[in-house]
Formats: structure tokens, sequence, C-alpha cells
């Protein structure tokens, strides 16, 4: 019964230790911050720290992998010198923030040295715009809308930020606020695509449709860049789909059917629609 309670106290010990670590962030949550990906078979665990780098966006800079005794001390096995970064792209990877009280058991500072490298300049109106972008596309809308409204306050004309806030605002659901942005941006720049998709989006989440249409008619002949073409149809179907309308669903079902879709899941999504509407 002794040998038992022993090697209880143990399991419980390292539980505990990995307790401290919750796997439940996203890169994106984990800006300036140290972190841990979940271990290994060996059970070792990857951890460096998030922060953003104005060329590539969010990066990791890799520090080494760690291990937990089953005191819950930290031993570190770090890089010896040559410094790894890592661009992370916008995925459900979860991490762990490590605890400030693990700081010292890992060798490594709250805030890096070399951190304040990318810290220069960090509130003019390109550096807020790109964070602003950056966070868009990784769905942090509303933290995007943070750095897009700053941005404003210093150039409201700044190239491309209003449609980024309209984009926010979609993004958000917020489509009467979109709207108004893009009504001024579509008269500003009839044949840009992104404005035009993100004016179709807005006016299709809203009993407004006549506007998304007209403007989709509109950029078949303005628009040079057909990127967005399948996905400005798909939207005024998918209104129709929520409006029950089987008749005008099938017309731009029809419509949509022309497009070479390289986005799979549109293409399953719309089948589905159609399947739901037939029965």
């Amino acid at each position: 019964m002794k040998y038992l309670f022993i090697i209880f106290s143990l399991f419980t010990l390292t539980l505990s230790a990995q307790n401290d670590l919750q796997f439940d962030k996203r890169f994106v949550q984990c800006e300036d911050k140290w972190v841990a990906f979940t271990p290994n078979e060996g059970n070792q665990y990857t951890f460096g720290f998030i922060y953003i780098d104005e060329q590539a966006g969010l990066t990791l800079n890799y520090e080494g992998t760690f291990k937990i005794l089953a005191s819950g001390e930290f031993i570190p096995q770090k890089l010896d010198s040559t410094s790894m970064k890592v661009r992370l792209e916008p995925n459900n990877v979860l991490v762990a923030l490590i605890p400030e009280n693990k700081f010292e058991e890992l060798d490594i500072k709250a805030t890096p040295e070399w951190l304040k490298y990318y810290k220069t300049d960090i509130n003019s109106v390109e550096r807020l715009y790109k964070w602003g972008y950056m966070y868009n596309g990784w769905n942090e809308c509303a933290k995007a809308l943070t750095y897009l409204e700053k941005a404003k306050t210093i150039d409201p004309n700044y190239k491309g930020l209003s449609v980024e806030i309209a984009y926010s605002y979609n993004c958000l659901h917020q489509f009467e606020n979109a709207g108004k942005i893009l009504e001024e941006e579509i008269t500003k720049n009839p044949a840009d695509a992104y404005v035009n998709k993100e004016y179709i989006y807005s006016y299709s989440k809203t009993d407004n449709i006549d506007k998304a249409i007209t403007q989709y008619n509109k950029s078949l002949k303005t628009v040079k860049d057909k990127t967005y073409n399948a996905e400005n149809c798909f939207n005024i179907m998918q209104y129709y789909y929520t409006k029950n309308d089987k008749d005008n669903f099938d017309i731009w079902f029809k419509k949509f059917e022309k497009y070479k879709v390289n986005n799979s899941a549109m293409t399953q999504y719309a089948k589905q629609m159609k399947t739901a509407l037939n029965k």
C-alpha cells in the first residue's frame, strides 16, 4: 500500500504541473507571450515567443523544448545560438501560455531583449493598418477594429483602410455600419474587386438585396479581377436560401455553376443548400 501511495503522489504532482499549462489559446491570442505546444511522444514541450513581424505577420521565435519533472520543475533544452523563426498561418492549433513563475526555470525574460527591434514606430498609420489587416485575417475582427480605427484618426484617407474597417464590421455582423462606408468606397473605387466583394456581401446580408444584385451586375463589366465573382454570386444565392425562395435560388445557383470554384467547401455548401430547398 505504501508503494501505491508513492506512485499515486508522483502522478498527482506530474498532473498538477501539467495542469499549469492550459492548451486553450490560438496563436493570435498570444501576441508578445511565451507559449508551449502540446507534448510529443517523448513528453517534450516545444516553446517559444510569439510576436508580430511587420513583414511576416504573426511569428514564433522558437526557443527550444522542455520537460516537466515529477516535481513540477520545467527543464529546458534550448537552442545553442541559432535563431529560428516560424511564420504562423491562421489555423486551429491551440497552445498554452507559460506561467510567469516558470520563466526563471526556462531561463527566459518576460520581454526578450530583441523584441524592441520590432516595436519601433508602432503608432504609424501603416503599422496600425497592417496589424488590423492581420487580425482580420485571423478572424479576430473586434481586435482588428481597434487598430484600424486608431489608424483612421491619423489618416482617414490611407489606402485600403476604409474597406478594411468595413470588412471588420461585416465580420462582426454590423452590416449597416459596413454599408455606410462601402457606399462611399464603391463610388471612389468602382472597379476595385475587394471593395465590390465587401459591398455585395454586406447588402446580401440585409433586405437590400437589390443593391447587391445591381452591384454584382456592374462588377461583371467594370472589375477586371474576377477572383471574387463566384463568391459574390454565392452570397446572393445564399440570401435567397435564407428566405426559402427556391425560384430565385435556382437562378443564382445556375450562375454559380458556371464559375470555376477553387473553394471546395463553398461548392459543397451550395449543393447542400440546393438539396435542402428541394426537399
